[in-house]
């Protein structure tokens, strides 16, 4: 499934003519065609889709099943991403595992399956991480550095290996914290596990600090405020570090700076 493109658009619209907008359906050969293939790719049968499309009735029937697996699996692994990225966070890595665990017991898209068993391996080998202190090329570095100070937490000591030092090195940028610094702290396992928890706690205050500041933003634009929407980015621009919210901030707020599109008759 991961060698082939998905595009549920087409069924998607599809499926708001016949269904939403009460459209009739017709049984050409392109519309046969496309609810064989998305059929397949929601894990029914060609033998049953095969079947349902001798008639409008069950062939609209079988668009309905189709949407309807697509959207409940989207909605059903969305949810366990945030709700398994949330635990992941907080370190209960069993309790982010057990939830993906249960959307593979239900869920039968094979595209949704292999997201969740991606997501699955990704937290195993986190727990790995937390477990042995050792550094996984395959895994993302900021929730390898987020378990490492976990295991730190635990009363286990950093060990200062070259992996960790070099992931050091490549997280301390992201939080603004210069070569100099990072070379000072790196000379002892304090100095890195103290590196490690400004790291982790600047990316971690910058972020909660933008997504208040874009939700506020967002709300105060839509209300007409457009001066009190720039506020909030400047305000996040005012004490804000970590190059990555800097520059999303800068972004929105040229974004507010520029002038509103022509309209027609403009």
């Amino acid at each position: 499934m991961s060698d082939k493109k998905i595009d549920w658009d087409p069924i998607r619209a599809l499926g708001k003519r016949i269904l939403e907008q009460g459209e009739p359906l017709e049984l050409t050969d392109e519309s046969c065609s496309l609810l064989l293939r998305s059929a397949r790719e929601v894990a029914i049968s060609d033998e049953d889709a095969k079947s349902a499309l001798h008639g409008v009735s069950t062939a609209t029937t079988l668009l309905q099943e189709v949407r309807r697996r697509i959207s409940e699996g989207s909605a059903r692994l969305s949810r366990a991403q945030i709700q398994a990225y949330d635990l992941r966070d907080a370190g209960d890595l069993d309790g982010a595992r057990q939830i993906m665990r249960d959307v593979l017991a239900v869920e039968v898209v094979p595209f949704y399956r292999e997201q969740a068993e991606i997501a699955l391996e990704k937290l195993t080998g986190l727990a790995e991480v937390r477990t042995t202190g050792q550094i996984n090329p395959n895994l993302n570095d900021r929730p390898q550095l987020t378990a490492l100070s976990q295991r730190v937490q635990q009363g286990h000591a950093l060990e200062l290996t070259d992996d960790v030092r070099t992931l050091l090195r490549r997280m301390a940028p992201t939080a603004a914290i210069s070569d100099a610094e990072t070379e000072e702290a790196l000379e002892s396992p304090a100095g890195a596990e103290a590196l490690m928890g400004m790291i982790l706690s600047r990316l971690r205050d910058g972020q909660k600090r933008i997504t208040r500041a874009l939700f506020r933003m967002t709300s105060l634009r839509d209300s007409g405020d457009i001066e009190g929407a720039r506020q909030q980015l400047r305000d996040v621009l005012a004490v804000e570090m970590v190059p990555q919210y800097r520059r999303m901030a800068e972004e929105q707020l040229r974004g507010l700076d520029s002038p509103p599109p022509l309209t027609e008759g403009d």
